[in-house]
């Protein structure tokens, strides 16, 4: 991968603390971007930005911490305001923070099953807060970390959270295709990218071996580069551009998931 110069480039990476997040902040940091750096704690954040600094040699001047529970959308509500407050150009927003759903239906405080929330709805509701400070310059852009399970999944219009039948693989594939469908949305330019099948917390849902955070990383780094070209919507597995599932991009699909996330966040937006 060619080395590009990022130093005059802000970009919020969420779940930046471990994982392809941290390896995503490190990358970026490096090219000489600033790295706004999400942990789900200040103290996690503050944490991630210390062992950059220590580690890997980073200019401190270059991370800031934020931290937000993504099960806590009031939380995400005050990052937002946080991150337009103290960065009103922002150029790029990786949404990368993501669990597994756990093998109990679980519901968070707000109300919504904690996959779907996590992994998409915290996303869809920051995404939609920032959109005052993402530069519509060329080259601002919205890079989601989605998954080739997106494939797999359909969305439960009637019963999103999943409280009549529910499968953690079957959650967690929604959340993933809500994620992904939501790069199509028309208010920012965004486009979707699975990373691989990496070693982070999410590989027993996949495979038992898989390649390095940081290889995984790379393909998301790639996409923040102003010089790559992106259409929105598009869906990357690693560094090539392939098709996603066609509910990802179907127009009636995208209307209705932005009626649905409208709803679940709206009490906070």
């Amino acid at each position: 991968m060619s080395v590009f110069d990022l130093s005059s480039r802000i970009v919020l990476v969420t779940g930046a603390t471990s994982g392809i997040g941290y390896e995503t902040a490190r990358l970026l940091a490096e090219r000489g971007a600033t790295v706004l750096v999400h942990g789900r704690t200040a103290e996690e954040a503050q944490a991630a930005t210390d062992r950059l600094v220590a580690t890997a040699g980073i200019d401190a001047a270059q991370l800031r911490g934020f931290g937000a529970d993504f099960t806590r959308l009031d939380e995400v509500k005050a990052m937002a305001h946080r991150v337009v407050a103290e960065h009103p150009h922002l150029d790029v927003l990786v949404s990368n923070a993501g669990v597994a759903a756990p093998e109990r239906h679980t519901l968070t405080a707000d109300g919504n099953e904690i996959a779907f929330q996590v992994n998409f709805l915290a996303h869809y509701l920051l995404t939609c807060l920032l959109e005052p400070a993402l530069t519509s310059e060329p080259g601002g852009r919205v890079v989601n970390v989605s998954s080739s399970l997106h494939r797999t999944a359909s969305i439960q219009w009637s019963d999103p959270h999943r409280a009549r039948r529910y499968s953690r693989l079957a959650a967690y594939a929604q959340s993933q295709l809500a994620l992904t469908a939501f790069a199509a949305d028309p208010r920012v330019t965004a486009v979707s990218v699975h990373p691989g099948i990496c070693k982070t917390d999410l590989l027993p849902l996949y495979a038992l071996n898989g390649t390095s955070a940081a290889e995984g990383a790379a393909h998301v780094v790639r996409l923040c580069d102003p010089a790559v070209e992106i259409v929105n919507g598009a869906y990357y597995d690693c560094d090539q551009r392939v098709e996603p599932a066609p509910a990802a991009t179907e127009d009636r699909t995208v209307k209705r998931l932005t009626k649905l996330a409208d709803q679940l966040v709206g009490q906070h937006a």
